[in-house]
């Protein structure tokens, strides 16, 4: 079995550059507050000898800060681009083999969910989490050297159709599905997230 990779897409917790739209509703310095620690208990929850555990960080000059993430892990800088042309490029820049690609900023995930998606990766080309608002929380590639060349084109971005745009996008390749979830992108989604773990609850 080859290796498996899962790579956690971070922003440096700056107020005003991260989590905007959650800063409208608690300010920005509670965002960024928040973002911060969320990601690093994401981080220290899903280290598994089951995957190999990167982060893709942005901006691409802390890529390989040492005082906010932890010292032992691989970065990668995101790179240039939109937040597609990102994810193709970290997804075709991890080590050969399955890889799974995640944002930092969704609580609920389980490591049960990350291996129920690296096994439907035995079977697919691709896999995906769906979220509730329409995109995903999670990608993932069985070969991420062989990406359809049409790989997350005109995708309409943090709107309800993302998903369906990316899958789409796969040129009539094999896709599974693992858990639908909730990230936090507003106040409502955070007082929502207290209570519920999955939309499939609410």
């Amino acid at each position: 079995m080859q290796h498996r990779h899962l790579i956690v897409m971070v922003k440096k917790p700056i107020a005003g550059k991260v989590k905007t739209r959650l800063g409208r509703g608690i300010g920005m310095t509670s965002a960024a507050w928040w973002f911060r620690h969320q990601s690093q208990k994401l981080i220290r929850d899903l280290q598994d000898p089951r995957w190999t555990l990167s982060l893709a960080v942005s901006p691409d000059y802390h890529a390989y800060d040492q005082k906010i993430w932890p010292k032992h892990l691989r970065r990668y800088p995101q790179g240039h681009g939109d937040l597609g042309l990102k994810m193709r490029q970290i997804i075709k820049g991890a080590p050969q083999g399955p890889v799974c690609l995640i944002g930092g900023d969704i609580p609920s995930i389980k490591k049960s969910y990350l291996n129920d998606a690296f096994r439907a990766l035995g079977h697919s080309e691709f896999v995906f989490g769906p979220a509730c608002d329409g995109g995903f929380w999670l990608v993932g590639a069985r070969h991420n050297t062989r990406l359809p060349a049409r790989f997350f084109q005109n995708v309409r971005w943090s709107s309800p159709h993302a998903l369906q745009d990316s899958i789409g996008s796969l040129s009539g390749r094999s896709v599974s599905y693992v858990k639908t979830l909730s990230d936090v992108d507003t106040l409502e989604d955070l007082r929502r997230l207290k209570v519920h773990f999955s939309c499939n609850d609410l």
